[in-house]
């Protein structure tokens, strides 16, 4: 018999140390290492096996063909729908509607005959019966228990017909026999995880793995888990706004980055089919400081505001207040328009906000924050029919970005007539039939001269010191 031996394991990151000790070193966080016994370290003799037969990569493939959830916006997530026999890592913060989420997918598949296991580690069974019930869905044929044992959920699921959806809700609440250590640690939550995974391979079964978060928003325990599943994705939202929007960051079967957008409501998450319309929708198009941003999120072109207020400080040392934006990214912006755009934002207070509680992440974003804020620092009201996208570089150059096309024709949807742009974009003779006035940007000089230009006499020129 193997020999047990402690080891000590970062709960954090799932470091292993020799001895224990008060910061991890791989993560740098504190007090997260603890004592568990593992009798796989080191215990296993390399044993005789069996050759198996190498192919080539010429060969038939058979295309697996995808089980639709029935919730578009999940869809399009995952790449189009559920492959079988693949495990799915769902991360999101407390109360974000995970376990909402969750059984709406549950209950739109068991209704077209499918069989459906949803085992909860942290709810009692009358728990999620009354948000199925408060969510019109208690009549849905899904098959319910409260459970942490792995090994007892696997023989439930292996009983009758083969199950096509099994939910885990969640990971550091199982348990299992294979790993003599405290459920919830890194020791628990790699074995449990292996243990289903072997179980969606061999039955087919697409298994959901509902994990924690820490709280720089990562999820919880090891990153083996992660290496281990075939997609990850991320429920996230502002608590302060109803929407919620979940994002792949990795998916074996489907691009990465894409997102799907759901606002939450009395009886649950929503689809939101268009949500640049959504997210535009109250804007205030006649105040300064506004500007439309042709955004992408994964394949999905999206069209936020980008909102700046310049005002004069009483301070020593301004302030640079970002929402939803890059700091740093921020901070290059408006040095490249104090060296080459002639402003002098030294003694202004700065504040950007993106709309909606959404985040603009992308190099694209730079012209639409560039635009806001000399559009707030002289006054000028930008035009509400007029969008932007376009990299500013640290010689204040406008650089072009990708998939100028798929921005256009999202922008022409929603009825907006023209589009500033970097003068090096190349554009194709169908992206310009998108039937928006395309507005070529050489450099950060250009952009502030043309909004000054428009700026009422009441307001100081954009390069007065104040």
């Amino acid at each position: 018999m193997a020999k047990s031996r402690s080891a000590f394991i970062c709960q954090n990151c799932g470091a292993v140390s020799s001895r224990w000790q008060g910061k991890c070193e791989a993560c740098n966080e504190w007090n997260t290492i603890t004592e568990e016994i593992d009798s796989s370290i080191g215990s296993q003799r390399i044993l005789g096996g069996r050759s198996f037969e190498l192919e080539t990569l010429i060969g038939s493939s058979s295309t697996v063909e995808r089980v639709i959830s029935g919730v578009e916006e999940f869809d399009r997530v995952t790449g189009g729908g559920f492959v079988p026999g693949s495990v799915i890592l769902l991360g999101g913060e407390p109360g974000i509607g995970k376990s909402t989420l969750l059984i709406q997918i549950c209950a739109a598949l068991a209704t077209r005959k499918e069989r459906v296991i949803y085992i909860s580690g942290e709810e009692a069974v009358a728990q999620v019966r009354l948000r199925a019930s408060r969510l019109n869905l208690a009549s849905a044929p899904v098959e319910l228990a409260s459970a942490t044992q792995v090994e007892d959920i696997l023989a439930t699921c292996g009983n009758g017909k083969r199950a096509a959806l099994i939910v885990i809700d969640s990971i550091q609440t199982m348990h299992t026999n294979l790993a003599p250590s405290a459920p919830g640690t890194v020791t628990q939550v790699r074995a449990s995880a292996q243990a289903l995974l072997r179980h969606a391979k061999s039955t087919g079964s697409i298994v959901i793995l509902v994990g924690h978060v820490t709280k720089d928003g990562q999820v919880a325990g090891p990153r083996v888990v992660e290496h281990m599943v075939d997609a990850v994705l991320s429920f996230e939202g502002d608590a302060a706004h109803h929407f919620r929007m979940l994002r792949a960051s990795k998916n074996r079967f489907g691009a990465t980055g894409e997102i799907g957008v759901f606002e939450m409501t009395g009886l649950g998450l929503a689809e939101v089919a268009n949500p640049s319309a959504l997210f535009l929708a109250g804007r205030d198009s006649a105040a300064p400081g506004a500007a439309v941003f042709a955004g992408m999120e994964g394949q999905r072109p999206m069209l936020l505001e980008i909102q700046a207020l310049v005002a004069p400080t009483s301070l020593g040392t301004p302030r640079r207040a970002v929402v939803g934006f890059d700091q740093n990214r921020l901070s290059m912006i408006l040095a490249v328009l104090e060296a080459h755009g002639g402003l002098k934002l030294g003694l202004y207070d700065i504040y950007l906000n993106v709309a909606g509680g959404l985040r603009a992440d992308e190099p694209a974003a730079d012209l639409a924050a560039a635009a806001a804020l000399v559009s707030s620092l002289t006054g000028a009201i930008l035009p509400a029919d007029q969008t932007f996208f376009g990299e500013i570089g640290l010689s204040g150059a406008v650089r072009p970005v990708i998939h100028a096309g798929m921005r256009l024709r999202e922008a022409a949807k929603l009825g907006f007539h023209q589009a500033v742009l970097a003068q090096a974009q190349q554009i194709t003779d169908d992206e310009r039939r998108s039937g928006l006035v395309l507005r070529p940007c050489a450099d950060v000089g250009q952009l502030v001269a043309a909004i000054a230009q428009t700026a009422p006499n009441t307001r100081p020129p954009p390069s007065s010191t104040q």
